[in-house]
């Protein structure tokens, strides 16, 4: 058995001379609707393979003709293809005849749904070895539908909340007052985007446009069909949905609509940015922490672990769920190749999830002292209602009433004069000291990580637009300079680290900083001190943080 996290080799199968592995080499749809590497999809069949036998008394998976299986948003068809092989070797003794062996796996055991068409066509070609399930080339003999078990058919979104209306006609010729400006009521996407002729992909994933899937599921696959594992890997997000470059994400839904089939192991590659972050993930995030049938969470910070060349912002994770399982679940956190397992973690110690076990005891002891938080002086974003295009400012001084305005265009910081009747929001604090924090901060996803962009030092007079939140309730400049200070340290950093899982660096992500005294210029070895960090710790702090040197503005 192949240690859980790690790359096994891949199964055999005694057929794949009709089907050439082509899987490791074709280009992803986009970093949303990403293509499973045949190493992913195997080290998460050895982690069912070994849940199962857990659950079942040592029953091996690939040895039970009984169990079914489902990938319902199948892609490149890696899953389906895998199950099959382990089923073929599994099943020899239960079924010698090959070829009867190979009908009964892809009829009655091995079932898929495709996102797009043409994802549905190679799905099949990966299963079948032939874009149709008849075809002269299939390796299986006995269906009677060209689609065989890997279903697809367009589906259209269902428009909700339109205000906008014109006046067409509908399919009968008759003229009816249509809504242009809709969103679709199961994912949230665009009408004015989405609504599409059928010359082009709808998006609207079959899977999770429905109110009753066990219903659903049974129109397209039998009455009586019930799916044992549901495994695979979702689209991340609908572009357009938000209507903005961060598009609201979907994969949640997906992994809802699955566990509401009641599969016996449902296993998932998601992006990691539920555990901490992600625009509506809080819901999710509360039931997923507080779930006790989640055994099983393989997390990759570096998504290029998992799938090689691409980057996801906040790494991807696998997970397994089971109804079966009631425990703790055991986490294990890959990077840079080194695997750290920590068995029966609970996850609802934190309101987010604590990616790595290491960071736990530190955070016990920094918590413990029950310090007000740092976030209570870091304002919201857009804190003086400044979006990041604004465009009204000047170079210079006007008169007696601009204020100076700092911001970031094109990567570049820059400082402006702006009127001060554009300021609307936090009037009050124009006049303070304040310390600017990069709202956002993205170096790649490698360690050690600076973390957090490098902070300025705001005089009075002074407002900043999106680009910046601000820290505040200094008297003078030493005081701000002494907030920097502490900034700068690597245990500032590594406690927001702990709940910031993308670029963007909001108020949440400092909740876990305690608040200091500014009376000093602070540094790693004192806070290290204070909060009573073993060698050990501070080592891994620094392992994961590297230090920032600070202007002296």
């Amino acid at each position: 058995m192949t240690p859980i996290g790690e790359a096994p080799k891949l199964a055999p199968f005694t057929l794949r001379g009709h089907n050439p592995d082509v899987l490791n080499t074709i280009a992803n749809l986009s970093n949303d609707e990403v293509f499973t590497p045949p190493e992913l999809a195997n080290q998460m069949l050895d982690m069912l393979e070994k849940a199962w036998a857990d659950g079942n008394n040592g029953a091996n998976i690939w040895a039970d003709h009984t169990v079914t299986f489902l990938d319902p948003f199948t892609k490149s068809g890696v899953f389906l293809r895998e199950i099959t092989a382990r089923l073929v070797k599994g099943l020899e003794e239960w079924m010698p005849d090959l070829q009867q062996r190979v009908n009964h796996i892809l009829t009655k055991q091995v079932f898929g749904i495709g996102i797009t068409q043409l994802t549905s066509l190679l799905a099949r070609r990966s299963v079948y070895c032939s874009k149709s399930a008849t075809g002269k080339h299939s390796i299986v003999k006995t269906f009677d539908r060209d689609w065989g078990n890997i279903w697809f058919e367009r589906t259209e979104h269902t428009w909700v909340g339109g205000t906008e209306k014109v006046i067409t006609m509908d399919e009968n010729g008759k003229t009816v007052l249509k809504a242009t400006n809709g969103r679709c009521k199961y994912c949230g996407a665009q009408q004015k985007i989405f609504h599409r002729s059928e010359v082009l992909e709808s998006h609207a994933y079959a899977f999770i446009h429905t109110d009753d899937i066990k219903a659903r599921m049974a129109e397209l696959f039998g009455e009586n069909m019930r799916f044992d594992v549901i495994i695979g890997n979702p689209p991340y997000q609908m572009s357009g949905a938000s209507g903005g470059s961060s598009d609201a994400s979907i994969y949640h839904l997906f992994v809802e609509q699955a566990q509401k089939m009641e599969p016996q192991a449902l296993v998932m590659v998601t992006p990691s940015r539920w555990m901490a972050g992600g625009r509506g993930m809080n819901d999710f995030r509360a039931r997923m922490l507080n779930d006790s049938h989640l055994s099983h969470i393989v997390d990759f910070p570096d998504s290029s672990e998992a799938f090689p060349g691409v980057q996801i912002k906040g790494g991807v994770s696998y997970f397994l769920w089971s109804p079966h399982f009631v425990g703790k679940t055991e986490v294990t956190t890959v990077t840079r190749g080194e695997r750290q397992v920590q068995k029966g973690r609970d996850l609802e110690e934190f309101d987010v999830f604590v990616r790595d076990g290491r960071a736990v005891s530190i955070l016990r002891k920094v918590l413990a002292h029950k310090s007000r938080s740092i976030a209570e002086q870091i304002s919201n974003d857009t804190p003086f209602g400044i979006a990041t295009n604004f465009e009204r400012f000047a170079l210079s001084k006007s008169n007696g009433n601009d204020v100076m305005l700092f911001y970031i265009r094109s990567g570049r910081r820059e400082v402006a004069w702006v009127a001060k009747k554009e300021i609307q929001k936090n009037v009050a604090d124009i006049s303070l000291w304040k310390v600017l924090l990069p709202e956002a901060y993205g170096a790649g996803e490698s360690f050690p990580h600076q973390i957090l962009g490098k902070p300025v030092l705001a005089p009075p007079n002074s407002v900043c637009t999106q680009s910046y939140l601000y820290a505040k309730g200094f008297q003078n400049d030493s005081e701000a300079r002494s907030f920097k200070s502490y900034y700068a340290t690597r245990f500032f950093r590594f406690l927001v680290s702990q709940r910031k899982i993308t670029q963007h660096a909001l108020r949440s992500t400092y909740q876990w900083v305690p608040e200091q005294s500014w009376d000093r210029a602070w540094s790693d070895e004192e806070l290290y001190e204070k909060y009573c960090l073993s060698a050990e710790e501070i080592d891994f702090i620094e392992s994961m943080i590297r230090p920032m040197e600070l202007s002296d503005d």
